[in-house]
């Protein structure tokens, strides 16, 4: 391992029963252990014998243990030895004050990462870790943090007691790290300097670590409140960040305008973006690991008036349930859905306004077909999730790589089923209408208020009726409403307003039960936690078919479909009321009364 410099004390010493790394680095596994003295050759022999009589499927590590010829911590310290990573004794460590104060509380404690030693000047960090599995942490702090990190390995137990000891206070609050960039000296050069900062400075600026602190801060604190979006918008005489969760707008404590640039420029940094183009819009991704999670950010940076607004989307694997039972769906919406994406061939159509939730709906869908025997393609603008087991293709339009020109190349991959992200241009419509017609099952998607008024918005593109009535089967259209915070549900009458905000009279409701979100701790005091979706369903039959070949208006093709049992998206809403998970507000913001 390289020295560390400024080290007051010297680091722990490996455990005597260790070769040294050099000898263990790059090895096989069984050799690792071999050397270590916890197997012997003939049990590795044995177990690669017994491995490729089940096919490669079982890692060696795991079929060792399983013979009980080690234990799990054997392993873990193996495969880290096979990265260069040494094993380390925590007993009676003394950690220096500057290794702790290099790494932000939020890091350390989220990640389970202990630094033991820091030098300043090259920016050396020594930590330690529990498992060769953590490699993201380190990830975080190179790409974070800008250190070169040396990794050991050491016991969970010890990394865990002297992480909570060194950080014991809580993590560093929002109003101590704006404290730290008003106090800033280097950051206070930038005050009244206007466009005209060199990059020079701009870079010492967004390298400072008071700008580091308070992005970790806001990005840890973004995904821990599940929010989807974080803005940091500059204006004249202030800078604001705000998070998005459950689709509405928190505004956070801002911090002082004249830093904008510093951390605009690190986001940047972060998202390998040109810190110098500041006249251009620019788009980026940065990959992060939480708790062990990966988490990515899309990056978009756009110059406005009074400097650079960045907004970061927050795409959390975790946070988003792809699973067609838990998108919000009810028993007989369910049967119906997976009725229309089972079918052989079809376009099957998800409509609703940008966040609706579309694209969780479809992923979901895709998710439900996904298995060794059907051939999943997509086009998509952005990518936003990838699954396994499924093709995914991002457009491109800068280099004339469109819906329509990847839908043509798609149909020579021999595909099952497609997704076009979505139907803009007659040109896509047409292709997704021939894919359907040569034996495909098509998914897409449109922007349209409600169902009926898909088969308007497709003849408009210039879609013969006859094309539509043989190859749509069903539209959805989609909603997303914030549901009660479970912790604080309250139980109240609504005044007469309220209900007949919703259509109704106060007769119609009678019976019913009516809730909403004081607010708590748990949901922020907002009163509500997590979304979920309204759906309206409109399936085609020969009657309905005939009906738009004849160019019958989408009130009569509403109409028509509601006598078929068609639910609307107000009456889901109501149902949502009704069943005590969303309140008359939610409702009435996003779904408009149903004419008759």
């Amino acid at each position: 391992m390289s020295q560390i410099a400024s080290k007051p004390n010297p680091l722990p010493s490996t455990p005597t029963s260790m070769p040294p790394i050099d000898q263990l680095k790059g090895r096989p596994l069984g050799r690792i252990l071999t050397k270590m003295g916890k197997v012997t050759r003939e049990q590795v022999v044995e177990a690669l014998t017994y491995q490729k009589s089940k096919g490669a499927g079982t890692p060696l590590g795991r079929l060792l243990i399983d013979l009980g010829y080690v234990k799990e911590i054997d392993v873990n310290i193996a495969l880290a030895a096979q990265k260069g990573y040494e094993l380390i004794d925590l007993t009676g460590i003394n950690i220096p004050k500057e290794a702790i104060d290099a790494v932000p509380a939020q890091i350390a404690t989220t990640n389970k990462v202990l630094p033991i030693a820091f030098d300043p000047v090259s920016k050396k960090l020594t930590v330690v870790i529990a498992s060769q599995d953590n490699f993201r942490a380190i990830d975080d702090l190179q790409s974070l943090m800008g250190y070169r990190v040396t990794v050991k390995i050491g016991d969970a137990e010890q990394i865990e007691k002297l992480v909570g000891k060194h950080y014991n206070t809580a993590a560093e609050s929002l109003g101590e790290v704006l404290g730290e960039l008003a106090g800033d000296e280097t950051l206070a050069d930038l005050k009244n300097r206007g466009e005209s900062i060199d990059l020079d400075t701009l870079k010492d600026a967004a390298d400072s670590n008071p700008v580091r602190k308070l992005i970790n801060l806001v990005l840890l604190q973004a995904i821990k409140d599940k929010a989807s979006d974080i803005h940091f918008e500059p204006f004249e005489d202030e800078f604001k960040m705000r998070y998005r969760i459950d689709g509405i707008l928190y505004e956070m404590m801002p911090p002082p305008a004249h830093i904008a640039p510093a951390i605009s420029s690190r986001i940047k940094v972060m998202a390998n973006l040109d810190i110098a183009e500041r006249r251009l819009p620019q788009d980026g991704r940065i990959e992060l690991n939480v708790n062990n999670q990966p988490i990515d950010l899309r990056v978009s940076v756009l110059p406005t008036m009074f400097g650079e607004s960045v907004v970061m989307r927050v795409l959390d694997r975790s946070n988003v349930s792809l699973d067609l039972d838990k998108v919000g769906l009810r028993d007989d919406e369910l049967r119906q859905v997976k009725q229309l994406i089972t079918k052989p061939n079809g376009i099957v159509i998800v409509t609703g306004p940008t966040g609706s939730g579309k694209t969780t709906t479809l992923y979901s869908a895709l998710r439900e077909l996904n298995d060794p025997s059907t051939k999943i393609i997509t086009a998509e603008d952005p990518v936003e999730y990838d699954i396994d087991g499924i093709i995914q293709c991002q457009i491109k339009p800068e280099i004339d790589l469109t819906f329509a020109r990847i839908l043509r190349a798609m149909l020579r991959q021999d595909p099952d089923v497609i997704l076009v992200g979505e139907i803009r241009d007659k040109e896509t419509a047409e292709i997704a209408v021939q894919a359907s017609l040569t034996g495909h099952l098509v998914f897409s998607t449109l922007h349209t208020n409600d169902a009926p008024s898909s088969i308007a918005r497709l003849l408009d593109l210039g879609l013969e009726p006859f094309l539509v009535t043989a190859t749509l089967e069903g539209v959805i259209a989609q909603r997303l409403v914030r549901k009660i915070c479970n912790n604080c549900r309250t139980e109240y009458t609504p005044a007469e307003e309220q209900i007949m905000e919703l259509g109704l009279r106060p007769e119609d409701v009678a019976g019913q039960r009516f809730f909403y979100g004081k607010g708590c701790e748990t949901c922020n005091n907002t009163g509500y936690k997590g979304r979920m979706g309204l759906f309206e369903i409109m399936t085609l039959d020969d009657e309905m078919r005939d009906m738009i070949i004849h160019h019958a208006s989408t009130q009569v093709l509403r109409s028509e479909a509601k006598k078929r049992g068609m639910r609307t998206l107000r009456e889901s809403g109501l149902l949502a009321i009704y069943d005590g998970i969303t309140t008359i507000e939610e409702v009435v913001r996003e779904t408009i009364v149903d004419e008759e």
